[in-house]
C-alpha cells in the first residue's frame, strides 16, 4: 500500500506557545495562529493567544493588531485600509478565506483559528508570497487596449448599460481569496490563470471601449489557462466582495464558442 506524506516543512506542529490573558480579563477568547519563520529551519506551529475581547475591537484584524502591539511583536501579517477595500489582510479564518478586517469575531464559534491563504508559499506567518498571483493578473493585460485615438476634447464615452456590465467585475480588490480557494488552482497554478485573473480578463473583454476582444480571447483559448476551471464555485463562495468569478469564466467560454459560429 502506498503511503503519502506532506513535505516536512508542511507539517504543522501542535506544541506551539501559549500566551495567557492578563489577570482580570473579562472576556478571554483564544486565537490559534499559524506561525512560520523560514529562517529558523523549524516546521510551522500553532501558537495560542488569549485576548480580552472586552478591551478589543470586534473584528479579527482588531485582535491581530492587539496581539502584535501588546503581546507578541514578532507576529507578522499584512493589513492596510481596515475597510475591505485593499485586500491586504486576506487570510484563512475558521477554515474560510476572507478578510480579517471584515470578519467579526462574534461570527465564529469557539476558538478562532487563523492560517495564511492556502496552497501559497509562505513568506512568514500569515503573509503568503503573491508573486505568481500578480504575474498571472498582469498576463491578462488588465488595461484598456484601443487602436482608435481618444477624442481630443472628451473622455471615451459609454452608455449606462455598457458601464453596468463592467461595474461588478471592476470591484475586484485582488485579495486572492478566490484563487486560493480553488482546487483547480491548487493543482495547476503554474498554468491555470485562476479565478481572479480570469475575472479581470472578463472585465476588459466586455468593456465597450476596448478593441482587443479577439486577441484577448485568442490568448485565453488554452486547455490550461481557462479550461482548468470545472465550475466548482469555491471562488464565488470565497469572494468577500460578493463577486462571481465562476460566472465570468463561464461567460468567457461562451464567447469563445459563439465566435466560432
Amino acid at each position: 500500500m502506498s503511503t503519502f506524506r506532506l513535505p516536512p516543512n508542511s507539517r504543522v506542529r501542535r506544541d506551539g506557545k501559549m500566551f495567557r490573558a492578563p489577570e482580570g480579563a473579562k472576556q478571554p477568547r483564544t486565537f490559534r495562529i499559524y506561525r512560520f519563520d523560514p529562517d529558523s529551519g523549524e516546521n510551522p506551529r500553532l501558537d495560542s493567544y488569549e485576548v480580552d475581547m472586552a478591551a478589543c475591537g470586534p473584528m479579527v484584524l482588531d485582535a491581530l493588531i492587539k496581539i502584535k502591539n501588546e503581546v507578541d511583536s514578532t507576529l507578522t501579517f499584512r493589513r492596510s485600509c481596515r475597510e475591505g477595500i485593499c485586500g491586504s489582510c486576506a487570510m484563512n479564518i475558521d477554515g474560510l478565506n476572507t478578510l480579517a478586517c471584515t470578519k467579526a469575531c462574534g461570527d465564529i464559534k469557539g476558538d478562532v483559528t487563523i492560517y495564511p491563504l492556502p496552497h501559497m508559499p509562505v513568506v512568514k506567518d500569515l503573509v503568503p508570497d503573491l508573486t505568481q498571483f500578480y504575474a498571472q493578473y498582469a498576463a491578462v493585460k488588465p488595461w484598456l487596449q484601443s487602436r482608435t485615438p481618444a477624442p481630443p476634447d472628451r473622455e471615451r464615452l459609454q452608455s449606462k448599460a455598457e458601464q453596468e456590465k463592467i461595474d461588478r467585475p471592476s470591484a475586484c480588490i485582488l485579495c486572492a481569496c478566490c484563487s486560493t480557494a480553488c482546487p483547480s488552482y491548487w493543482w495547476n497554478s503554474d498554468r491555470y490563470l485562476g479565478p481572479a485573473a480570469l475575472l479581470a480578463a472578463y472585465r476588459w473583454i466586455i468593456d465597450s471601449r476596448d478593441e482587443a476582444t479577439g486577441e484577448r480571447l485568442d490568448e485565453l483559448e488554452d486547455p490550461f489557462k481557462l479550461y482548468r476551471c470545472h465550475t466548482i464555485m469555491n471562488c464565488t463562495e470565497a469572494c468577500p466582495k460578493d463577486l462571481n468569478p465562476a460566472k465570468a469564466i463561464a461567460e468567457i467560454k461562451k464567447l469563445i464558442v459563439e465566435r466560432q459560429h
